[in-house]
């Protein structure tokens, strides 16, 4: 071998184990800002500065998880090229339109006088943009890495939701009284945990996990949301393991084989649901479902409607402060929160914003969609279903964050069989491929 051809391929091997290097270093740190913003709850954040609380400067009002995003981004972007294969090109021009269309209206908020909102928009949408130009600045393996994480986290938040239910304590601080008590695992409230329970149930059959292990965390994430006390997100868990079961491809089988093989899991899995069912209300995490579904809370959700009719209708068309808007709601309507995201986001931004706002959400989210697996589609829209039941989509959360890694981590099967090469000729002639950075 000559010395120049020796060089080379020493000079190769650096550069790629300082690629590797960086790669492990850009997973450790987007792991841990990922982790930050989507574990550290609301009642944790406000025991270190003025989160959620009245008072308090603007810059506390937005979650550490949150700077940990924003100041990582542009380090990833641009601190090495990276390659976009694909729709990921389309991708990354959707979640940049979107993203400066959703910061074009915090300086909105500022000018109508509803600053201490922007915060909600920052946390919750602004923040899932900003992880879903992280994802893609980071390649397939490493995506898919961080959507195993994210799916590990919540099942962690499950086993730790279900050891609540029956030990009646928390393992984190939850500052709202309620008459019943309900686990939060790792989740800021009862209703998120059992909403990221049923969603990640539609990502799970994506993972390259063992058949035995996606089972069992389909199995804890059923459970874990039961423990919850989300009864719609149960119901909704329910029919998505369903689904997942009848209509999901099963590999190396024909089609008349995979008939018969679903017949049979399907009854096995009646019979499985029917003992497990009667397990749970033994154990008193169906206690919820003892009585009709139309209680005080189904109702709360229902009477939250009548506040258009105690407001003005340039408050409709224009918008109105959220502290205002809760005043009447307490005081007139006798509700201790609002309990609707169409409510929350109508009354801050007015109509005629808020209908673009929305169409924009869902536009950026079935953008998303595109070209993904059905299992996706299935826990997606499991999580949509549920959050008009609870507050996901009208508080500070990280439920959206969470779709957004869970879809860019799982969507790169296309590629998976792709032969792998190091020569920069190789990837300069593979199709549709974009150097950004």
């Amino acid at each position: 071998m000559s010395y120049p051809a020796a060089a080379s391929e020493r000079l190769l091997s650096s550069q790629a184990r300082r690629q590797n290097a960086l790669s492990l270093l850009f997973f450790l740190c987007t792991a841990f800002a990922f982790l930050l913003r989507f574990t550290v709850s609301p009642q944790i954040m406000n025991m270190v500065v003025d989160y959620t609380a009245d008072g308090g400067s603007f810059y506390e009002k937005l979650h550490f998880g949150t700077y940990a995003i924003f100041l990582l981004l542009p380090v990833v972007l641009f601190s090495r090229p990276f390659l976009l294969q694909g729709d990921e090109i389309g991708i990354f021009k959707a979640l940049m339109l979107y993203s400066a269309l959703i910061f074009a209206l915090v300086p909105y908020l500022f000018i109508t006088g509803r600053a201490g909102s922007s915060g909600f928009i920052i946390d919750t949408y602004l923040v899932a943009g900003a992880a879903g130009l992280l994802m893609l600045a980071l390649n397939a393996e490493v995506r898919r890495a961080l959507g195993d994480l994210v799916l590990g986290m919540v099942i962690l938040s499950a086993v730790l939701g279900t050891i609540e239910a029956v030990t009646q304590q928390r393992f984190l601080p939850y500052g709202l009284n309620e008459l019943q008590f309900r686990p939060i695992g790792l989740s800021a409230h009862p209703l998120a945990l059992g909403a990221l329970c049923a969603t990640a149930i539609g990502f799970v059959p994506l993972t390259r996990w063992r058949i035995w292990v996606r089972v069992l965390a389909i199995f804890v994430l059923l459970v874990g949301c039961a423990a919850s006390g989300a009864r719609a997100a149960l119901m909704l868990a329910a029919a998505e393991t369903l689904i997942l079961l009848m209509f999901v491809p099963w590999p190396r089988l024909t089609l008349k084989h995979q008939r018969q093989a679903k017949s049979v899991v399907l009854l096995f899995a009646l019979a499985g649901g029917a003992v497990l069912v009667a397990i749970l209300f033994s154990g008193g995490l169906l206690n919820r479902f003892g009585n009709t579904i139309f209680d005080e809370n189904f109702m709360a959700r229902v009477t939250i409607y009548q506040v258009f009719g105690l407001v003005s209708w340039k408050d409709i068309l224009f918008g109105m402060n959220v502290d205002d808007l809760l005043a009447i709601v307490n005081e007139k309507l006798h509700l201790p929160y609002i309990e609707s995201a169409p409510v929350v986001v109508i009354m801050l931004f007015g109509l005629p914003i808020a209908v673009l706002f929305i169409v924009l959400v869902f536009w950026f989210i079935f953008r998303l969609l595109r070209a993904a697996p059905l299992p996706a589609w299935i826990g997606t829209m499991t999580f949509l279903l549920a959050a008009l039941s609870n507050n996901a989509l009208s508080s500070k959360s990280p439920e959206i964050a969470i779709i957004v890694v869970l879809l860019l981590a799982y969507r790169n099967a296309p590629y998976r069989k792709q032969p792998k090469s190091t020569s920069s000729a190789a990837l300069a002639s593979e199709p549709k491929l974009d150097r950004l950075g």
